[in-house]
């Protein structure tokens, strides 16, 4: 008989266009089995995609049951768990996806008769090359030269049978205590269907929108995206399955930019692995970041997470984000250069918060976002674009999103809606700082890190 193969889940949660799997399959009966490895050298997940982790692993059990095995579930450091698992069950490989956090290496060099397969990407990460043979850091250079590669190739189905080898017990997913539990913070995400059939209904549900995605995609108050995004970050959709679904439908090259985005971010992670906690532009390093410690810059920030800033359109996307462990993107950007640039707070408090109440919370895709509108990544939005919450809001036609999710206001029409709104209004705070005011004190700070340069 063959040996058992090992295949080693990790952010690409899935059955249908798994090479690993197939890989595995072709070669002998297979184990399948997910690590919860919560040592130091890992980045932990924050506490909403710790919620959507623990669906998808039941979801992917269930696929695993229903063709006749189980998900091996095992806790601890992944490298010394995957090779105490191939001496145990004497497995002729470990077949696994390639991924490109930086942490990944160092682990997977512990691991004996590992084969890492691609398909968390387009195309392979640094396979695309500029015309000097170097990677690229700069996006419209890199979709032209994506888009000259051709498709990615098409998704294989999921196996309609697998062999399975005898594997030992594993851990109960119940025992990991993934759910909140006091409190219970997600009450409100089931919005979501975790898991790849959820995956794949997402997709079919966006599909009809498509064509509108174009020109709505900047409108909160509208279904013009896809929502894909945590689907694609815990890989129960592939990236190439993705792009087929699309191809071909009225509009779809917006929305093709729009993964290949992803694609590039992955390119970024792997030139600048430090992306979450280092600036790739180093004289943001002198950036005099308000305090946050205690006191006001404290009170800032805390106004800024829970929703209380006094800009309706940022306040409704951090209750969205609250709520529902997602945010609509325009929103986000609008957020993000508030935090950074209104209140001069450090793009890292940001990137943190977002990490543990974003469910699409990705290593790549959050730190390019930050780095981008704070204008220190490689390719950004440059520094002196400081967004005007309330004209975006205007300009976007955010009401209806407004009224949803900050219902103090729900009973403003038109444009007031927007704001500013008088201290007190119906329990509603007027702006924490001043746009004009608050942009002047950015661009001064910007201008004094160019002159310290």
């Amino acid at each position: 008989m063959a040996a058992p193969q090992i295949i080693w889940f990790r952010q690409d949660l899935r059955l249908r266009d798994q090479a690993a799997l197939r890989a595995a399959a072709a070669a002998g009966p297979v184990i399948p089995v997910f690590v919860l490895d919560e040592s130091r050298i890992i980045r932990q997940p924050g506490g909403a995609s710790r919620w959507w982790l623990h669906h998808s692993l039941a979801a992917l059990d269930e696929s695993l049951r229903a063709l006749g095995g189980r998900l091996l579930l095992l806790r601890g450091p992944a490298g010394d768990a995957i090779a105490r698992l191939v001496a145990e069950t004497g497995a002729g490989a470990v077949h696994a996806t390639r991924h490109s956090e930086p942490w990944w290496p160092i682990i997977e060099a512990a691991i004996p008769r590992l084969h890492l397969h691609e398909g968390n990407s387009l195309v392979p990460t640094g396979l695309l090359r500029t015309k000097d043979g170097g990677r690229f850091r700069v996006f419209t250079p890199f979709w032209r030269a994506l888009q000259g590669h051709g498709d990615p190739p098409l998704p294989c189905p999921a196996p309609a049978r697998l062999d399975f080898a005898p594997m030992p017990a594993g851990e109960a997913l119940a025992s990991w205590n993934l759910l909140p539990t006091a409190p219970d913070w997600a009450l409100g995400f089931d919005v979501w269907q975790p898991g790849e059939t959820g995956a794949q209904a997402s997709m079919a549900d966006f599909l009809p929108r498509l064509p509108r995605y174009r020109d709505r995609r900047d409108f909160p108050s509208e279904e013009a995206t896809s929502r894909l995004s945590p689907h694609l970050h815990f890989g129960e959709i592939s990236a190439a399955d993705a792009w087929h679904s699309a191809i071909g439908n009225d509009g779809a090259e917006p929305w093709l930019r729009q993964l290949a985005w992803r694609d590039f971010a992955l390119e970024n992670l792997e030139q600048f692995p430090k992306s979450a906690s280092r600036p790739h532009r180093p004289e943001f390093d002198r950036m005099a970041w308000t305090d946050v410690s205690g006191g006001e810059g404290r009170a800032l920030l805390k106004a800024w997470q829970r929703g209380r800033t006094g800009y309706p359109l940022v306040d409704a996307g951090m209750r969205q984000l609250w709520a529902t462990g997602w945010m609509h993107n325009r929103v986000r950007m609008v957020a993000a250069s508030v935090l950074t640039k209104h209140l001069m707070i450090d793009w890292r408090e940001g990137e943190r918060w977002f990490w543990d109440t974003l469910v699409d919370a990705d290593l790549a895709n959050n730190a390019m976002g930050w780095q981008w509108v704070m204008g220190s990544g490689v390719d950004s939005a440059p520094y002196y674009r400081i967004f005007a919450p309330i004209g975006q809001s205007g300009k976007f036609d955010a009401g209806a999103y407004i009224r949803q999710w900050v219902p103090e206001l729900a009973g403003l029409h038109g444009d007031a809606v927007h704001g500013p709104f008088e201290n007190g209004f119906n329990g509603y705070p007027p702006p924490v700082v001043d746009h004009g005011w608050a942009r002047n004190r950015a661009l001064a700070a910007y201008e004094a890190l160019k002159d310290r340069a």
